[in-house]
């Protein structure tokens, strides 16, 4: 359960797990994060900036207080994943923030091909594409040019 609570930060600051570029104190995701995960006022000092307050405020403080059980420094008191599958279900349905279209543009693939049959990066690879919702919720493609 510990690491999907990490996974959960990771998803809601933006961080890795561990980012020894980072000053000695940020450098553990969990450490620098956990102090903030359980007071509503001081969460958005750890949110991914790149969110750009596009999510429900409510549905982070819950996702937070569920990251904060997952990692609890007790094994014993961290949560079985049905209770933790329980707690966020409810959160999709929250809508207390306007969310503007969302477009993911993943970075190119390095090309590694070889002299190859073209299967390695290009046009054929999944580099360049990003993701994108479209108004029924469902994801698109989005090449750039």
């Amino acid at each position: 359960m510990y690491g999907y609570g990490v996974v959960l930060l990771e998803l809601l600051t933006g961080r890795r797990s561990v980012d020894k570029s980072r000053p000695p104190r940020e450098q553990s995701l969990v450490e620098w994060a956990r102090p903030y995960l359980t007071d509503a006022r001081r969460l958005d000092r750890v949110m991914d900036p790149n969110l750009a307050g596009q999510y429900s405020g409510r549905a982070a403080h819950k996702a937070a207080a569920v990251a904060h059980q997952c990692v609890s420094l007790n094994p014993k008191s961290r949560p079985h994943m049905s209770a933790v599958v329980e707690a966020l279900e409810p959160l999709l349905a929250l809508d207390d923030c306007l969310v503007g279209p969302f477009v993911y543009v993943a970075p190119p693939e390095e090309n590694n091909n070889n002299g190859g049959d073209g299967a390695a990066g290009g046009k054929g690879g999944s580099g360049g594409r990003g993701r994108r919702k479209s108004r029924d919720g469902a994801a698109a493609v989005v090449r750039p040019e």
